[in-house]
């Protein structure tokens, strides 16, 4: 069964670069951004992962963690990281899943549960769906999901301004805008009424009858 908004993330425990880990117990209280690679070596990826790296700061500030996942074993990470690090300048602080047994490829649907087999002798196109990423919040609960083909890059100034407003969202009743950047105007959901939305955000901007604009709460 496919992953859906506000279904709780599947558990699992797993080896990484930074060894085992229990995935609830390793988000705690923040977020978590799972970000998957169909194998090591792999050219996009290679910049994906670097970018990320040099990313690490923004998503702390943000109380949110990267874990990174390729099929390929730990001993296979740790050398790509230097090959991602020569690349970007940036070191893979964060920690990598080793899904040898491709079985949380398959628990996050990225692969079908029939697959058989495990990682070795297995192809990037073999493991093309597995270019997916997850934001997971402190509930346990999938926030966001996204699939990338395997020619695309990932834009990550996008999930961090994604993350920005599932934050402010689930802290007031607003809602983002298209294109909504932090600072920007967002609008009033339809939970709060006239009355309360005057009191809360001290005025709104009816554009439609059913579309209120208001300024970015504190």
């Amino acid at each position: 069964m496919s992953l859906r908004i506000n279904d709780i993330a599947p558990d699992f425990t797993a080896d990484t670069t930074h060894g085992e880990i229990k995935f609830h117990d390793w988000i705690g209280d923040g977020y978590a951004i799972l970000f998957s690679h169909p194998k090591d070596f792999t050219p996009v990826c290679t910049t994906e992962l670097g970018a990320m790296a040099g990313m690490t700061a923004e998503f702390t500030k943000r109380n949110a963690k990267i874990l990174g996942i390729s099929v390929d074993p730990v001993d296979s990470h740790h050398k790509w990281k230097a090959d991602i690090e020569s690349l970007s300048g940036n070191s893979v602080d964060y920690p990598l899943i080793a899904d040898t047994e491709l079985k949380v490829a398959k628990l996050y649907d990225m692969l079908p549960a029939s697959e058989s087999g495990s990682s070795e002798g297995r192809t990037p196109a073999d493991n093309q769906t597995v270019r997916s990423v997850f934001v997971i919040g402190p509930d346990k609960k999938v926030k966001l999901t996204l699939t990338y083909p395997m020619t695309t890059g990932r834009n990550f100034d996008e999930i961090l301004r994604a993350i920005d407003s599932i934050q402010l969202t689930a802290k007031h009743q607003v809602a983002t805008p298209a294109g909504w950047q932090p600072g920007d105007d967002v609008i009033v959901t339809a939970a709060v009424s006239d009355e309360d939305a005057q009191t809360r955000f001290g005025g709104f901007d009816k554009v439609l009858p059913y579309l209120r604009k208001t300024k970015q709460p504190n």
